[in-house]
């Protein structure tokens, strides 16, 4: 029985060993084989491996394309104008050994955070060099290539590789966003006051100029009624003189029917008048005056 105990608990720490000497390299990584913390071998093919167990450690690392988020940036660039930028990056392990060598025990996390401190330096000193409007623009691809250029250059010492670094955003800080929205707004009523002043002074004009040209109308009018007036009372004076020259008798009589009409044209007319004035003279004989 003891002997049976013996045998399965040899098996069982055969197992054990037996496992703990084994581990799988997935085709999406790259392992590392350390020995004391030193690199013993680079394992870039997948597969099933062997190590020295309680000796042998294995790290793995990931190979594909791996995302980079920073947090806002406030850059400024050439013409003092504050951005607040927000940007990422893609990235990967190209050489593990270096990168193991250079990260140490901080892995995936501590290369982003050292990249993180790379892409920012790059985008304050790229960013810097060109005014807002630029970076403002929908054409910044020149600017996004020039960055992740320069963080190519520095990130080669941590045996890693800058794929791509785009900028998701650049925004004024909400301080300086809502001072120009103020600005503007400040800036598009002082342009419509100045509208509605030249719009004034236009419609002044037009109603001085109207004014002007009524009175001016009417001046005109008045005078030539004026003209047409005595022009016809001298042709009226013309034609009573004429009918005065010819006969009279005549012309006395029509200004007596007009004086009748005029004074005894009303409703309600009353005369006070002298029953042999001559006003009756046509009125009291039938032949006419005596």
């Amino acid at each position: 029985m003891r002997k049976t105990q013996l045998t399965i608990g040899a098996l069982v720490v055969a197992t054990a060993a037996v496992f703990q000497a084994i581990y799988i390299v997935d085709e999406r990584e790259t392992a590392l084989e350390l020995r004391f913390g030193e690199v013993k071998e680079e394992v870039r093919n997948p597969g099933l491996y062997f190590k020295v167990p309680l000796i042998d450690e294995v790290v793995k690392y990931d190979d594909r394309i791996l995302p980079l988020d920073t947090r806002k940036l406030e850059v400024t660039p050439a013409d003092g104008r504050r951005l607040e930028v927000d940007a990422f990056a893609r990235w990967r392990i190209i050489d593990a050994k270096e990168f193991r060598r250079s990260v140490g025990a901080g892995g995936i996390d501590g290369a982003a955070s050292r990249l993180e401190r790379i892409l920012n330096a790059e985008l304050r000193a790229v960013l810097g060099k060109v005014n807002s409007g630029v970076v403002l623009s929908a054409d910044r691809i020149l600017l996004m290539n020039q960055i992740r250029d320069r963080a190519r250059s520095q990130s080669v010492d941590l045996g890693i590789e800058v794929v791509d670094v785009r900028i998701k955003s650049a925004d004024l800080p909400q301080q300086n966003l809502e001072a120009t929205f103020e600005r503007m707004r400040a800036e598009r009523q002082r342009l419509a006051a100045d509208e509605i002043a030249r719009g004034n002074e236009a419609a002044q004009r037009l109603r001085a100029t109207a004014d002007r040209t009524v009175v001016e109308t009417t001046s005109e009018a008045r005078k030539n009624a004026q003209i047409i007036r005595g022009e016809a009372d001298a042709r009226r004076n013309g034609i009573l003189a004429e009918a005065l020259g010819r006969d009279a008798e005549f012309y006395t009589f029509l200004r007596s029917l007009q004086a009748y009409e005029t004074s005894l044209g009303g409703d309600n007319s009353s005369l006070v008048i002298s029953p042999d004035s001559e006003f009756f003279d046509y009125l009291k004989s039938e032949g006419g005056r005596p």
